[in-house]
């Protein structure tokens, strides 16, 4: 048998791997970044003109699908081969991509994001499986570590590149991460050779195998370590969904990102818009950024620190960032917020498996660390909701501005209800006698919206208590200091 050419030490299949991880994450970041702003635009601006329950619930429940299925889709995997598995997604992954662009109403968008999350959730551990299967012992430890920086690489071109296409056009976005995916299927034609050893071992197996995952997920769930572990590292996810579910939309409604446009003319020429100010998700891709250049740096500085400590001091860090979000409408302190954030996520969430390995039975580790993403998912779904509620009734401009108006007078709710959103602030605007600028300091002064931020930081400071009586009360004795 021909032996596969490795290039700088690893198999071409590694190399065909990353680079649809690449273009995967390209595709699915240049749509996750942004749509919730895009969800929540006014009709005028190209948006949906969703209310913010309604965006919640959409981002909620299709995270939630991406980081629970790979539960039953790994199986699926297995069973009917990688390559097979590569082309469903792939399909799948495009005409959803593309299908957001042209649909408009909820249940429709509901849909077509729902299948997007159905294809990455079938994509994801095929491919890291690939990665597998295409290291050995002596250079999976760089190999992944390379992995993880494609993703992030792919988590800041995607933004980056969809940014540039909403401002000429929303459609652009969609098409552009269809497009992207096709680059993809072009690889699985060319390059990709997938696992067909695999699938005549697994063949048979296909129904055992699905019920395995849930009989294994219930012994799991009955060790009460490992369950009080999920619902308390929920809470931190719950937290970190809020990057992308509740900061764009509060980005674009309250932030003066003026003053960053300003400041240089390359930041301007690079990163600015067509309304002299810095997109959100421009600002938000900040954080794939800082992981890119310095996660290598954190990792080997905590490497010696106990995993609870780093935990406990990234979701500590975290939380705090969360709440000098609020500490005003200059865009720079977005911009500290989120680096301070982005470097509590580096210490803590990768520290995570380490935990989970001291907590787990020695007979079921590896079923253990297969569901120690599950608060990822839950987390994800909570916080979708939470974002959904807390937005409407703490920091929804264009709620705040009807509010105003009630509260001076106007009684036709129905009509203004029904209205384009940017209607509804033009109202207001010409009832308060205020220019657009001056409405939104009144609303920001009177309605304080940047308290919410305080709600979410509370969420993480409630996961490091929680944490610290886990290791109090249940962590097991001969583990307390090594955790």
């Amino acid at each position: 048998m021909k032996q596969e050419r490795a290039v700088f030490g690893f198999k071409a299949g590694y190399w065909a791997a990353l680079l649809m991880e690449l273009f995967e994450r390209w595709a699915f970041y240049g749509i996750f970044a942004l749509i919730a702003i895009y969800m929540e635009s006014p009709q005028s601006k190209g948006g949906l003109g969703f209310s913010s329950e309604d965006r919640g619930a959409i981002q909620g429940v299709v995270t939630f699908l991406i980081y629970f299925l790979p539960v039953l889709t790994g199986s699926i995997a297995d069973r009917f081969g990688f390559r097979r598995v590569l082309l469903v997604a792939f399909v799948i992954l495009g005409v959803g991509y593309y299908s957001m662009g042209k649909v408009t109403e909820y249940s429709a968008l509901f849909a077509v994001f729902a299948m997007v999350g159905v294809g990455a959730a079938l994509f994801k551990p095929v491919i890291v499986g690939t990665v597998s299967l295409n290291t050995t012992s002596s250079n999976d430890t760089v190999g992944f570590g390379i992995f993880y920086m494609v993703v992030n690489i792919g988590g800041f071109v995607g933004p980056f590149v969809a940014s540039k296409m909403r401002d000429v056009n929303w459609d652009y976005v969609f098409l552009t991460s269809a497009a992207v995916i096709g680059i993809n299927l072009i690889l699985l034609f060319t390059l990709y050779k997938g696992n067909r050893n695999a699938v005549k071992i697994k063949r048979e197996k296909f129904s055992k195998e699905l019920t395995l995952v849930f009989v294994n997920m219930y012994k799991a769930f009955l060790n009460y370590r490992f369950l009080l572990f999920v619902i308390i590292m929920s809470g931190f996810w719950m937290m970190y969904w809020q990057i992308f579910f509740t900061l764009p939309v509060y980005i674009a409604q309250w932030i003066d990102t003026t003053t960053i446009y300003n400041s240089a003319k390359w930041i301007a020429y690079t990163f600015g818009n067509n309304e002299g100010g810095i997109n959100p998700e421009m600002l938000q891709n900040l954080g794939a950024a800082t992981i890119v250049l310095f996660q290598v740096v954190v990792s080997n500085l905590i490497k010696r620190v106990r995993p609870l400590t780093s935990i406990l001091f990234g979701i500590l860090l975290s939380s705090l960032a969360m709440v000098v979000m609020s500490f005003g409408v200059n865009g720079w302190i977005i911009i500290i917020a989120i680096v301070f954030f982005t470097f509590g996520e580096m210490v803590s969430s990768p520290r995570t498996q380490e935990f989970v390995g001291r907590i787990a039975p020695k007979e079921m580790i590896g079923v253990y660390m297969g569901y120690s993403f599950l608060p990822v998912a839950f987390g994800s779904l909570a916080g979708g909701f939470l974002s959904g509620r807390l937005t409407a009734r703490i920091s929804d401009l264009y709620s705040r501005a009807i509010d105003e108006l009630i509260k001076r007078g106007y009684t036709d709710t129905h009509t203004i209800l029904r209205m384009d959103k940017e209607d509804q602030l033009s109202i207001t605007m010409e009832r308060l006698g205020m220019d657009r600028t001056e409405l939104i300091h009144y609303l920001y002064e009177t309605y304080q919206p940047y308290t919410i931020w305080w709600y979410f930081g509370a969420i993480g400071l409630l996961t490091v208590l929680g944490f610290l009586l886990y290791n109090t009360f249940v962590m097991p004795s001969k583990e307390k200091n090594k955790a």
